[in-house]
């Protein structure tokens, strides 16, 4: 997800993807450590997703 699409969600939103993608990610974890994934590029995306997610989130904080 690049920084304009999560710069156009509304902080709620935001909020609530930022759950879901953290959740997802421990999911992702958990199953790796069972069984190695295919493209383990996908946990470092993950994190670096959810990093972005949390400094648009932060500036907006900021902001106010």
């Amino acid at each position: 997800m690049k920084v304009a699409e999560i710069q156009k969600m509304s902080t709620a939103d935001l909020q609530e993807m930022i759950q879901t993608e953290k959740a997802n990610y421990t999911q992702m974890l958990l199953n790796h450590a069972v069984s190695p994934l295919e493209n383990n590029a996908q946990i470092k995306a993950a994190r670096r997703n959810i990093a972005r997610m949390l400094t648009v989130l932060r500036q907006r904080e900021l902001n106010k």
